[in-house]
């Protein structure tokens, strides 16, 4: 069983930048593909970005690319979500998760993952 806690949220100003992180714990971190999602206020959870087990495949929100990147070091057992040019829009709960299965396109979907932290609140003003 994997427990995950997320850390480095926070409140910015639009155009700055924040570093996630997602610590683990209780597992076996480098066999299970890591996902970011997030969910703003009055609206439903979205995929925000995805990486393999071994780092080398990720995925994007369109809504993320070019400004969000997803990365891991298995020897910490953590994953990041390095965010930058943040908007108002951006405003969520930004919250980690674990998946067990194979790593492909179908890790956008958190019906994938298995294990999800408690998240981590990123407010951004305009």
């Amino acid at each position: 069983h994997v427990q995950l806690v997320e850390s480095g949220g926070g409140l910015v100003q639009a155009g700055g930048s924040l570093r996630l992180s997602c610590a683990a714990s209780g597992g076996t971190f480098s066999a299970y593909g890591m996902g970011w999602f997030r969910r703003a206020p009055g609206k439903e959870r979205e995929f925000v970005a995805a990486i393999s087990w071994s780092g080398d495949k990720t995925l994007y929100a369109d809504s993320v690319k070019g400004r969000f990147t997803i990365s891991r070091d298995n020897a910490k057992n953590t994953v990041y979500l390095q965010v930058n040019s943040l908007k108002p829009e951006d405003t969520a709960v930004y919250y980690c998760a674990a998946a067990q299965t194979y790593f492909s396109s179908g890790n956008t979907n958190a019906d994938r993952y298995d294990y999800w932290g408690q998240g981590t609140q990123v407010t951004v003003s305009s």
